[in-house]
């Protein structure tokens, strides 16, 4: 199992940008692809964005796709989530993931360990 702690979520105006965290303990980090999911308040969990084991292949959900970003370092253990022009409809809780394999995947079910959450909040 990998422990996973997110960081950097906060209040930003729209337009704004943010970077998230999620450092990574426990079993080995840099064998697994990773993700970031969000859940707005009365609505289900939604995939963000993923990326591989080693970084090469990424996956975005279209309505996050060319203004986040999603890198990881696996020296340090952590993965990141670059998010630019934020709207309002980015507020959310964000959660880090460790997938199950080592390529990209996008399904929920496919990850096995969960960070605690980051509240990002969007505001006019």
């Amino acid at each position: 199992q990998v422990q996973l702690v997110e960081s950097g979520g906060g209040l930003v105006q729209a337009g704004g940008s943010l970077k998230l965290s999620c450092a990574a303990s426990g079993r080995t980090f840099s064998s697994n692809a990773m993700g970031w999911f969000r859940q707005a308040p009365g609505k289900e969990r939604e995939f963000v964005a993923a990326i591989s084991w080693r970084g090469g292949s990424t996956r975005y959900a279209n309505s996050v796709k060319g203004r986040f970003t999603i890198s990881r370092d696996n020296a340090k253990n952590t993965v990141y989530l670059q998010m630019n022009s934020l709207k309002l409809e980015d507020t959310a809780v964000y959660y880090c993931a460790a997938a199950r394999s080592p390529g990209v995947v996008v399904p929920l079910a496919d990850f096995g360990s969960w960070g605690q959450g980051t509240q990002v909040t969007v505001s006019s």
